[in-house]
């Protein structure tokens, strides 16, 4: 760690960095935590609390440990309305819930996820050098989700997929595919970052370069089209964020290795191009799938038709699936493989977030919480542009958030990689809201600080300088 403050080789103080950055420890763990795979089943099994969930509990606490100790950032008023104001959304969703006992598991976990977790986040993460490691985090857990993959997809021992047992799915398993898809866009978006961020050393850019291109082979054997479609978007993002030059070398890259793989060893080549040439027609020619999905849709918006304002309540979409749903909904989707025997996986949710809000919580809900992402994504952005802080960071917090919320049209939250949505938010809101009183000099690699990194001095616990 004494490497990355301060760039001289001294022997790193290990009691001294455990003193002052413990609370960071649960952070670490809530990413990290996911590699422990999961019994068959309770990938998505409700009120199941994994590794990661319990993790995130004690990064919560240490997060109020840290605030009664006054050893917090201070957050400027739209800081505070933005992380704070989902609460009171969800709060008012529960109450006029037609069931408020049977809608307070999900108040609980939609507090867990879009409020205590990312505000844990801001306010622990006292700079960017903490925020690089906490970063990190997610590139070492998607290359070992990621090998795991790679394996399966080798030895068919992974999900089902067209009659074989070759999805890569890593130790989520076929309860929960998108699962290892997930994490491995999450390192390859911030691996792209790092690998294209101005002011980084030479060698972390080229190391950050090669994990990035070692994940596009797991990412297109988890056969995720949502995923797919997501991490294109950032990544293009990104890059146009990062300068057309770094750009184009990045694109060269991915091709190259793209015809390699699928063109020269012919990875999966015949299963990509379908899954492939079906995202063109999710409107002339659907598969059950997207049937499916178009279904839940309209029954998330017959819903909200219904109870505009406050919906159906939290975790009411389930209950009223049926009688807003037309015939050509079907009764679930087919699971099997990486060791768990076929199963029937009943259709719970729409498969979009926004939806899913919309039909729960209606317009109030929507607003508080996707109102808040609209304002966290603009602000970083402008930040960014602005050429403030540490542009790894920025690009690593920009990439994510915009990762996570194109999927959101794809998909909803569920399964252990939920937490994960809370970790990102709360890095996108620590990149895009300075802490009060804090000024952004002109951005470089040598703008780790506290202030930089949007923590003011009055946030710091004791022993955590400014590191020039």
């Amino acid at each position: 760690m004494s490497l990355v403050l301060t760039g001289r080789w001294n022997r790193p103080d290990v009691p001294g960095l455990l003193r002052r950055h413990w609370p960071l420890l649960p952070l670490a763990a809530t990413v990290l935590f996911l590699l422990a795979p999961l019994p068959a089943g309770d990938a998505t099994a409700s009120g199941k609390v994994g590794p990661a969930d319990a993790a995130s509990l004690l990064l919560v606490l240490a997060c109020a440990v840290q605030a009664l100790r006054g050893r917090v950032r201070a957050l400027n008023p739209l800081g505070v309305l933005v992380l704070g104001l989902p609460a009171v959304g969800l709060a008012i969703a529960t109450m006029t819930a037609g069931d408020p006992y049977a809608a307070l598991p999900g108040f609980v976990r939609y507090l867990q996820v879009f409020v205590l977790v990312p505000a844990a986040v801001v306010l622990l993460v006292p700079g960017a050098a903490e925020f690089r490691l906490a970063a990190g985090c997610f590139v070492v857990l998607a290359l070992v989700q990621g090998a795991v993959g790679v394996v399966q997809y080798a030895t068919h021992t992974g999900a089902s997929y067209q009659g074989e047992d070759v999805r890569a799915v890593g130790t989520f398993g076929p309860g929960d595919v998108m699962g290892m898809a997930t994490v491995v866009a999450y390192g390859l978006i911030v691996a792209t970052a790092a690998g294209l961020a101005p002011g980084l050393p030479r060698r972390v850019r080229r190391i950050a370069g090669g994990c990035a291109l070692a994940l596009v082979l797991p990412l297109v054997l988890s056969f995720s089209r949502g995923a797919w479609i997501a991490t294109f978007g950032a990544a293009v993002l990104v890059m146009a964020l990062a300068g057309i030059r770094r750009a184009l070398k990045v694109v060269a890259a991915l091709a190259a290795a793209g015809v390699v793989l699928v063109g020269g060893f012919g990875v999966g080549s015949e299963m990509v191009a379908e899954r492939l040439t079906s995202i063109t027609q999710v409107s002339s020619a659907p598969d059950q799938s997207v049937t499916d999905r178009y279904t839940m849709w309209a029954a998330a918006e017959s819903m909200w038709r219904e109870r505009p304002a406050v919906g159906v309540g939290l975790k009411g979409f389930p209950a009223n699936r049926d009688g807003h749903a037309s015939l050509g909904l079907s009764s679930g989707s087919d699971t099997a493989g990486a060791g768990q025997a076929y199963l029937r996986q009943p259709l719970l949710s729409p498969h979009n977030m926004y939806l899913l809000i919309l039909s729960e919580q209606g317009l109030i809900g929507l607003v508080a919480l996707a109102g808040g992402w609209a304002a966290l994504l603009v602000a970083g952005v402008r930040r960014l542009a602005s050429g403030g802080g540490a542009r790894d960071c920025g690009l690593i917090a920009v990439g994510l958030f915009v990762w996570q919320l194109t999927d959101f049209l794809y998909a909803d939250i569920g399964g252990p990689s939920t937490v994960l949505t809370g970790v990102i938010i709360g890095l996108a809101a620590w990149w895009a809201l300075p802490s009060r009183g804090a000024a952004d000099p002109p951005g470089g690699a040598a703008a780790d600080s506290g202030a930089l990194g949007g923590a003011g001095s009055r946030g710091r616990s004791p022993g955590v300088a400014a590191r020039p």
